[in-house]
């Protein structure tokens, strides 16, 4: 199964790149905007981030339920985060 995961965006891209730079639980990660990035992107607006690539603007409401249900898995999904910062680059 695969998972979309809501993430803000703390950098836009610059120059003619579509590699933004977002916040994923605390980790940050260079992912691709190119599919969303007729939307107006803004630092601080959600992205829905699939395996590199921002696939949706989110509503931040939206965003923060989806979180949400994400952290009521527990152990699991502090694991994946936990296991993303080790890894950070940024």
């Amino acid at each position: 199964m695969c998972l979309g995961i809501p993430a803000r965006l703390v950098e836009l891209p610059v120059g003619e790149s579509a590699i933004a730079v977002v916040d994923l639980g605390g980790a940050r990660r260079a992912v691709n905007v190119a599919l969303v990035a007729d939307e107006g992107l803004v630092e601080g607006d959600f992205l829905l981030i699939h395996v590199g690539f921002a696939i949706a603007k989110m509503e931040s409401d939206e965003a923060a339920r989806t979180i949400a249900d994400l952290e009521a898995l527990g152990g699991p999904y502090r694991d994946e985060l936990e296991a993303m910062n080790r890894g950070s680059s940024r």
